[in-house]
């Protein structure tokens, strides 16, 4: 993709997991996300992310949340009910210097209720951070 930086992603994006064929939904898309992220994760599983109106199945969502957005337990709840056993979300939320900026504790506070464990976090670009998500075994 000439004159972006998704290829500069690929690892990021492999690194959360997203592989070639999965089915990936997109929740909380605004004109801030990080759009060569985006298109990076579309690149290696071969296809467009499926967006709020999708209604199946999917391998893995992608979350874009900020502070004030709402409430994170909530929505990963919602979330986990469309994602394959053996799929994960990938929550992305704004980098260390944003006002929007979501804390470390209200995400892990979200994880514990929802039954979700958290990765590392792997920068997305200089705005954004993001998280693999998966439920407990």
């Amino acid at each position: 993709m000439a004159g972006t930086d998704s290829g500069r992603l690929a690892g990021p994006v492999k690194k959360l997991g997203f592989k070639a064929g999965q089915i990936v939904i997109e929740f909380g898309y605004d004109e801030d996300v990080n759009e060569d992220f985006r298109a990076a994760i579309a690149e290696i599983v071969e296809s467009p992310l499926e967006d709020e109106a999708y209604d199946g199945v999917v391998d893995a969502v992608l979350l874009w949340w900020r502070e004030g957005d709402g409430d994170l337990t909530d929505e990963l709840v919602d979330a986990l009910t469309m994602v394959e056993e053996g799929g994960f979300i990938a929550v992305a939320t704004p980098g260390i210097s944003s006002p929007d900026r979501v804390e470390a504790h209200e995400l892990q506070d979200a994880c514990n209720t929802s039954g979700l464990t958290a990765a590392g976090a792997v920068p997305i670009g200089t705005d954004w951070v993001s998280q693999r998500l998966v439920g407990r075994k």
